[in-house]
C-alpha cells in the first residue's frame, strides 16, 4: 500500500475573515490572484508581485460563485445569481449574457437558486452549476449543471444534482470530473471535446458522509486536488481514484484550491464552532492559505465569445 504524502498549513496567507470564500483563480497574464466571497457579494484581487498589501476588495451587485477569463477581453465571465454574466473587474458592475431560468421552471425559481462553481473547457465553453440559494431555501436536489457555448447557446447538461461543485478535465481531454457535494462523490464522465457531450457517469471517488468534497483543480499528472468541506483538508486523488496526498489546514470548512506555480492557494469558509479536532476553526475560517506542493496545475482555459 502506497504512503500518503502530507503537508500541514498553520497560518493564513490572507487574514481577511471572509464568510464564504470561493472561486480562486490565477490570472497568469496579469500576474493576479482573485477569488470571491459568495455570501458577501465581493470580488477580491491580489497583485502577486506585491503580495497581501495589494489586496483590493470590489463589491458586486449580487452573488458570484465562479469567474473565468474571456479571450481578448479585460472583463470576466461569471456564474452569478441568475445566470452567466460579464463582470467588470475594476468596478464590479455586472451585465447578464444568459439568464438561465424561464417559465418552464416555475414561479420563483430564479430567486431560490444561485450559481456555484464551474470551469471552462478546451473549446472555450463555460460549464457551471446552479444550486438552491441557502438565503432563500434549504439545499436539496434541485441543482442543474449548465454549459454556455461561445455562441451563447445554453445547454442543461445534468439534473438533478445537489451542490454542483468542482469541475475539471484530464490531459487527454476525454474525461470530465464533476463534484456533487452532498452526495460526497466526485463523478467521472466520458467527454467528447468536439461536441461538449458527456456520458457514462460513474463514481470516481466516494468520500463518505459527512465529508463533502468541494472545489477541485487538476495537476499536470492528472491528479485531482479536492477541498474537503467539513474535513479541514485538501486531498490529492490519483487518476485511479485513490487518495495519495493530504494538506491539513487549521480550519474545518475548506472550499477550493487553485495553482499558482507549484503552490496551491486555498480558500475557506467561516466556521461557527471550535472543538478538539479543530480547536481554532473560528479564528482561521474564511481566510486564504497557500502551500508549495512541488507540482504545477493544468493551465486554465478562457471563455471565447463569438462575434
Amino acid at each position: 500500500m502506497s504512503s500518503i504524502q502530507r503537508w500541514t498549513v498553520n497560518e493564513p496567507y490572507l487574514d481577511i475573515a471572509g464568510t464564504l470564500l470561493e472561486g480562486p483563480y490565477h490570472d497568469v497574464a496579469n500576474n493576479e490572484f482573485r477569488f470571491v466571497d459568495i455570501w458577501e457579494h465581493k470580488l477580491y484581487r491580489l497583485d502577486l508581485a506585491h503580495g497581501p498589501e495589494s489586496l483590493r476588495v470590489i463589491d458586486t451587485p449580487t452573488s458570484v460563485g465562479v469567474t473565468a477569463n474571456i479571450a481578448d477581453e479585460d472583463q470576466l465571465v461569471v456564474g452569478a445569481k441568475f445566470g452567466f454574466a460579464r463582470l467588470n473587474r475594476a468596478t464590479g458592475s455586472l451585465s447578464y449574457v444568459r439568464q438561465v431560468w424561464g417559465e418552464q421552471d416555475g414561479q420563483g425559481k430564479a430567486e431560490k437558486m444561485r450559481f456555484n462553481d464551474g470551469a471552462v473547457d478546451s473549446h472555450g465553453r463555460f460549464w457551471a452549476g446552479a444550486m438552491n440559494d441557502p438565503k432563500a431555501q434549504p439545499i436539496g436536489p434541485e441543482g442543474v449543471l449548465f454549459r454556455l457555448d461561445p455562441d451563447l447557446s445554453l445547454h442543461r447538461m445534468l439534473a438533478p444534482v445537489t451542490i454542483p461543485n468542482g469541475i475539471g478535465w484530464n490531459a487527454q481531454d476525454d474525461t470530465m470530473y464533476l463534484t456533487d457535494s452532498l452526495t460526497a462523490k466526485i463523478f467521472a464522465f466520458d467527454f467528447d471535446a468536439a461536441t461538449g457531450a458527456i456520458s457514462n457517469r460513474r463514481v470516481h471517488i466516494d468520500f463518505g458522509a459527512p465529508l463533502e468534497p468541494d472545489g477541485l483543480v487538476i495537476d499536470v499528472e492528472d491528479c485531482i486536488w479536492s477541498a474537503v468541506y467539513g474535513g479541514g483538508k485538501v486531498v490529492r486523488i490519483s487518476p485511479a481514484g485513490k487518495v495519495i496526498g493530504e494538506i491539513a489546514l487549521p480550519t474545518r470548512n475548506v472550499t477550493c484550491p487553485t495553482f499558482v506555480g507549484t503552490e496551491l492557494f486555498i480558500t475557506t469558509a467561516k466556521d461557527d464552532r471550535d472543538d478538539e479536532e479543530f480547536p481554532q476553526s473560528i479564528r482561521y475560517g474564511g481566510q486564504v492559505y497557500r502551500v508549495d506542493v512541488g507540482i504545477r496545475g493544468k493551465p486554465k482555459n478562457e471563455f471565447r465569445f463569438q462575434g
